[in-house]
């Protein structure tokens, strides 16, 4: 049987100003969706297609319950969370390409 993964994951824009953190099972294709701006949404409107943060679950519950975690911290917080790992804001998404 085939492992599932599920991810949570911050988008933000080309000058950092907006995030967006959502969830997700397939990483690889929602970053894709939105840096084609497939779905007219908030981060369509905004221009979120950088990746720039994520983490990886093995089940959704856990993924949704930290999805919610995080959305309802504050900007401090997940700026912090990104530069831990992320301190130039670079687009991660090659990195989950390869």
């Amino acid at each position: 049987m085939k492992h599932q993964a599920f991810y949570v994951y911050i988008l933000t824009n080309k000058w950092n100003s907006v995030l967006y953190v959502g969830v997700t099972n397939n990483l690889v294709r929602r970053v894709w969706e939105h840096k084609n701006k497939f779905v007219d949404s908030f981060t369509s409107r905004y221009k979120l297609d950088k990746l720039v943060y994520f983490e990886v679950f093995e089940d959704s519950y856990n993924a949704i319950s930290r999805e919610k975690q995080l959305k309802g911290g504050s900007r401090k917080q997940k700026v912090e969370l990104i530069k831990k790992d992320n301190p130039e804001y670079k687009d991660l998404y090659d990195q989950i390409t390869q």
